[in-house]
């Protein structure tokens, strides 16, 4: 019997990954990546048995695939992908194909901001429950890769639009949605709606013995499910009691209501600041307690959390002057949350890449903490016609180590040095960790 044809679009973490479980499950697998593929991973494949090619992506080799498995990275629209369909290759993303070869409990989270630390947060709480579980997605090691070499019972999937688009039958056990707000809209031809849409793809397939947690707070997430069929439990979620809330905040207690049954977490010890923490934590410890984990155990994980990487990461005090640390924030919406959040004077490093970014939304608290911005981008322009003027300094830099020596000669002792860029980073660096690294590296040199 004639193996069937597969191919991977892109040799990145959950390139590899996938080739490895398709290698696995015994089909003939083909890794094709236009960018250079580094020599760590030409040698996996290599040691795997897995056919690849660098620098191009060549269509005799591709066309006879009946499956092909697509890098989040990769737009839907273009040539390549179209051809792919044309000949009758089904696409789908290594979230979907992984999925379909484990027999784990599946916690799959999206959202717009938060995904990641409640994603943390959820997997430290099964962990320390002591459940035999795995942390993929978005984050980690690649969850096709851990199919095919783990036996987890449980699943922890950070999952982003890019990743939902490609899916047929995926249906986590519990899906989450943190919030929607605007972002990656140059990837869906400007068009919030279309986003939307790729985000609640996330519970289409689910069925009545499965949960579906959402952040009732967001006005424009229960908007859009006032008009999508979802066969799923729904538990709303939201820092204030509502009507339909079945977790949300009373003073210092998070309350979770699940099966009648009503369960209280003290939350004044947990290290995290700002209200969208809480609703991180309160997403987190939902997942929990529907997996039945003693609110002792949740409360005693989400207070050691040390919180994400590039995530309002606390770098150093100088001078009595803090550096933070969010290069994680790509949007407005994150930015928004971190400044929010910080309550000293402000000296604000933004910019990148701008992914049809309003930056009104900021200028009410811009006006009101920022002493200083630093534009941190090839091309600010967008940058300086809405900010220029709202703080007493603004100044343009094409380098990390330039704007955070500018930024520690303006501060004073009780200042606050922000990193929140609010964009892409492709600009000036490889990627937000890159941005984020440069900054700390730059903060320990001063």
């Amino acid at each position: 019997m004639m193996k069937e044809k597969l191919v991977v679009l892109g040799a990145g973490e959950s390139g590899v990954g996938a080739a490895i479980l398709a290698k696995h499950q015994g089909f003939e697998v083909f890794v094709s990546d236009k960018n250079t593929i580094p020599v760590n991973l030409q040698k996996i494949l290599d040691e795997k048995g897995i056919q690849w090619e660098s620098g191009q992506h060549s269509m005799a080799s591709l066309s006879e695939a009946k499956i092909a498995i697509k890098s989040p990275g990769i737009p839907g629209d273009i040539p390549l992908i179209q051809s792919l369909k044309k000949s009758g290759a089904r696409i789908l993303s290594e979230i979907e194909f992984a999925a379909k070869y484990t027999s784990a409990i599946l916690i799959g989270i999206t959202g717009t901001n938060g995904k990641t630390t409640t994603t943390l947060m959820t997997y430290e709480i099964l962990k320390k429950a002591g459940l035999n579980v795995g942390l993929a997605g978005n984050i980690g090691v690649s969850f096709a890769k851990q199919v095919a070499e783990h036996d987890f019972d449980y699943y922890v999937l950070e999952i982003s639009s890019f990743q939902l688009d490609d899916i047929e039958n995926f249906a986590p056990h519990i899906a989450l949605i943190t919030n929607i707000t605007p972002d990656h809209l140059d990837r869906y031809n400007y068009s919030f709606e279309s986003y939307i849409q790729a985000k609640l793809k996330i519970a289409k397939n689910q069925t009545e013995t499965n949960f579906f947690l959402f952040n009732s707070d967001d006005e424009t997430l229960v908007d859009s499910l006032k008009n999508i069929a979802i066969k799923s439990q729904k538990i709303p979620f939201s820092i204030e009691p509502k009507d339909d809330s079945l977790s949300y905040l009373e003073e210092d207690q998070i309350i979770l209501n699940h099966k009648k049954k009503s369960t209280m977490i003290h939350s004044a010890e947990f290290p995290f600041a700002g209200r969208h923490n809480l609703l991180n934590a309160m997403a987190a410890a939902t997942i929990g307690n529907i997996l039945s984990i003693s609110k002792e155990s949740i409360r005693e994980s989400l207070i050691h959390f040390k919180g994400a990487t590039h995530r309002m990461e606390n770098v150093l005090t100088i001078q009595r002057v803090s550096y933070i640390n969010d290069s994680k924030a790509t949007n407005i919406n994150a930015t928004y949350f971190a400044i929010e959040s910080v309550n000293t004077p402000l000296i604000w490093i933004v910019g990148g890449v701008d992914k049809g970014n309003d930056y009104e939304v900021l200028l009410p608290m811009i006006r009101r903490k920022a002493k200083a911005i630093i534009c941190l981008g090839i091309d600010n322009s967008k940058l300086r016609s809405t900010f220029e003027g709202t703080s007493e300094v603004f100044i343009e830099t094409e380098s990390m180590d330039e704007a955070v020596k500018i930024a520690h000669k303006l501060a004073q002792p009780k200042d606050t040095v922000l990193l929140s860029p609010a964009c892409a980073s492709f600009d000036l660096f490889k990627n937000y960790e890159d941005r984020g690294d440069q900054f700390k590296a730059a903060v320990r040199n001063l």
